[in-house]
């Protein structure tokens, strides 16, 4: 058992509330535990200049922490040029592109905006699992109105987080355990049990193939149970694999 009284395969409470922000084309709160992540989704009719005459559209992701969504007050970043955030936000987006067939998009594009209301850890992979629901909800609002001919998800997707304690495989972790454990990974999947990005550091001591396999293995199962939750809400829209 962890200090939470979780099994050590054991998702936090998750909690995805849609339709949260009046303007957006496509919105959520997403909960991992005590982890609170503000996901919308907005509709620009022009894609990025350098995919002008290419007939494809983008999916595009920004990440930011609200100032006392941790222990204590952060600043507020005046732009996108912070290493972490940065990084993270490529991580949003990247994963997100995954779930959309971007020809479809016509030269159109979608920003996802993930804003971190309460960390208590995995705050990226709540952001990717949100972000996938405001994505898909913004699209069928966008075919709805004709401003995209067809519906272009063409995979769920979801992240997670996994670390190794000792011989025990750990998901989920929350900051308690990010801050303290050796060896920790993020994974984010498809539905089709597809890996879109693999994170992981050995803080201390090295970890062995049998043990990534074994974290992969723990990882998988968490997916599977965060794309019930996502298909909880978008799957009258676009049904899970193998539902």
């Amino acid at each position: 058992m962890r200090s939470d009284g979780r099994q050590f395969d054991q998702l936090r409470n998750i909690k995805i509330t849609p339709h949260v922000s009046e303007y957006a084309e496509g919105s959520c709160i997403v909960e991992f535990g005590k982890t609170k992540v503000l996901c919308t989704a907005t509709y620009e009719p022009k894609a990025p200049q350098w995919l002008v005459g290419t007939g494809a559209g983008w999916v595009t992701a920004e990440y930011g922490m609200l100032p006392r969504s941790t222990h204590t007050r952060i600043k507020r970043e005046k732009s996108m040029t912070g290493g972490r955030t940065q990084e993270i936000s490529r991580l949003i987006g990247r994963s997100l592109r995954a779930a959309v067939d971007l020809r479809l998009l016509n030269e159109k594009q979608i920003i996802i905006d993930c804003d971190v209301l309460n960390a208590d850890g995995g705050t990226r992979t709540a952001a990717v699992t949100g972000g996938f629901v405001a994505l898909a909800l913004a699209a069928k609002k966008l075919c709805d109105v004709s401003e995209i001919k067809a519906f272009p998800i063409i995979n769920y997707v979801s992240a997670i987080s996994v670390g190794l304690h000792k011989e025990n495989f750990l998901l989920d972790l929350n900051y308690e355990e990010d801050s303290a454990i050796g060896t920790d990974m993020n994974f984010v999947m498809t539905d089709k049990g597809q890996f879109v990005e693999v994170q992981g550091t050995a803080e201390h001591v090295p970890f062995t193939r049998a043990q990534l396999n074994g974290m992969m293995d723990v990882a998988e199962k968490g997916c599977r149970e965060l794309f019930v939750a996502q298909a909880a809400i978008v799957g009258e829209i676009y049904k899970l694999a193998n539902a």
